[in-house]
């Protein structure tokens, strides 16, 4: 039993020193590694006690890793994939969608830099920023050049 309990320790700290991670998350990547019924829940709880998983970091490490590239919808999916509370995520995205057009500008900016020539280079963009999550106001102010600062 000790054995398993250190190797699941291990694991979940070795992936925990990469990046945070969700309980959820741990528990999908750990499961195949449980030899006793239960144990991984216990590593778990014990590595959560200590402060080793916590679901604010996550969610704040996810928001600060990804905002600058990608949309509010396309976090969205990244935050509901990692299991974390439906009320924090909710919240999460309310601050992103305050900035969604100046992040949504950017990242166009950075790719195209230049108003769209046809209807053909006008879809492309909004494509292309649509794959990133933004949502349809802001693709449509940005692609068509509107509130510029």
């Amino acid at each position: 039993m000790a054995v398993t309990q250190i190797s699941l320790t291990g694991r979940a700290l070795r992936l925990l020193s990469t990046r945070e991670h969700s309980r959820a998350e741990l528990e999908r990547k750990l499961a195949p590694y449980e030899e006793e019924p239960g144990a991984l829940a216990k590593v778990l709880d014990t590595l959560q006690a200590k402060d080793f998983i916590n679901e604010g970091r996550v969610l704040e490490s996810v928001i600060h890793r990804r905002s600058a590239k990608l949309g509010a919808q396309r976090i969205k999916q990244e935050l509901q994939a990692k299991g974390l509370e439906p009320e924090a995520v909710a919240r999460a995205l309310d601050t992103l969608r305050a900035s969604e057009v100046e992040r949504a500008r950017e990242v166009w900016r950075k790719k195209f830099g230049q108003p769209p020539a046809d209807a053909s280079e006008r879809a492309k963009q909004m494509r292309f920023l649509a794959g990133r999550g933004f949502g349809g106001d802001a693709i449509r102010r940005v692609v068509s050049g509107g509130d510029e600062d």
